[in-house]
């Protein structure tokens, strides 16, 4: 541990140059007193590292210097694709070695090549999860990823959409992280493979044994086939809707991008107001009946009879509920203001 400690802190003083013990000890999560010996140690080991006094002072390797400690382990080369998304890496349980992968690559490179990968770690983030909403819990994504790597079987007990949890042998082929969430891509049984989320395994060990994955399998090509697919079976339905002119950008953060993009496409033109007829695909009567309600009196539901008659019963309950004045709702669980 400590030997990997004291390259992690060469690495560090080699790319970033002049560094204080108080930020080498916050990127190396020890305290102040545990780098002073770091220090130390690798200044007895026949490291040149120097200390520089005074308020813009810190500790510096000496000028030319370069490590040849530079090769990737296995773990490490594993884990590049990684490097700039620490939040999966850590659910991975490969933060250490995302981190230290990306420490040697960048020692490795002359210095104007590695100042400009610096700038572009300062300047560029990816966040995952959308906003709003965490990331998935997923307690057993461990057990998991070591199922995945390890071509391993995986007895899990699952929680499908319904009343009852199914018990599962799984051949996981990969893992896929889309929005915030992790999907475990399967054979379980007869047929191909599924998709799994991993929030919503209950339970999980590895089985005996491996498995052969199949050669051919791709797992992106799967996954983008499968999102396809997806989202032509969860749109089996359609609203004709009326749409206030200005509307664009609300309906494509209700209904997605994709979605409003495409029934915009396809619009007739505007009436003398401005509005025009729209035809969006839906999930269900349900589920359009809340999206559209998010866009107010900027739209208005033509079609099927079912969603318009559902929506028109919604606004007939806001209005009871909150009446006509401040505080003097009529309708059932209206409040009454009180001093």
């Amino acid at each position: 541990m400590r030997a990997s400690r004291l390259l992690s802190l060469l690495l560090l003083l080699q790319t970033r140059g002049r560094m204080t013990a108080t930020e080498l000890a916050g990127e190396l999560e020890v305290s102040v007193r545990t780098v002073y010996r770091d220090v130390e140690a690798l200044s007895s080991a026949g490291v040149p590292v120097y200390a520089d006094r005074g308020p813009v002072g810190g500790y510096r390797l000496l000028d030319g210097y370069r490590t040849r400690l530079n090769g990737l382990t296995a773990a490490e080369a594993s884990s590049l694709f990684l490097a700039g998304l620490p939040g999966p890496a850590a659910d991975l349980g490969l933060a250490e070695v995302a981190a230290n992968a990306e420490l040697k690559m960048l020692a490795a490179l002359p210095p104007e090549p590695r100042f400009h990968a610096a700038r572009m770690r300062e300047r560029f983030h990816l966040d995952v999860p959308g906003w709003y909403r965490d990331a998935d819990p997923a307690p057993f994504l461990g057990e998991v990823s070591e199922a995945v790597w390890e071509q391993r079987p995986l007895r899990m007990t699952y929680r499908r959409w319904g009343p009852r949890d199914v018990e599962r042998l799984a051949h996981p082929y990969g893992l896929v992280l889309k929005g915030g969430a992790w999907y475990m891509v399967a054979v379980a049984g007869e047929g191909g493979p599924r998709t799994y989320r991993v929030s919503r395994i209950v339970s999980a060990e590895l089985a005996p044994g491996h498995f052969e994955r199949p050669a051919d399998f791709d797992l992106p090509v799967f996954w983008r086939e499968y999102a396809a697919d997806f989202r032509e079976r969860m749109h089996t339905g359609e609203a004709v809707v009326r749409m206030a002119p200005g509307t664009e950008g609300m309906l494509s953060h209700t209904v997605g991008a994709e979605v409003a993009e495409a029934a915009l496409a396809e619009a007739g033109p505007p009436d003398e107001h401005g509005w025009v007829v729209l035809r969006l695909p839906t999930e269900s009567t349900r589920h359009a009946h809340w999206q559209l309600l998010r866009l107010g009196a900027d739209i208005e539901v033509l079609e099927p009879p079912e969603l318009r008659e559902q929506m028109a019963a919604t606004v007939a309950g806001l209005a009871a509920l909150y009446g006509t004045g401040t505080g003097t709702g009529t309708g059932t669980g209206a409040g009454t203001a009180s001093g």
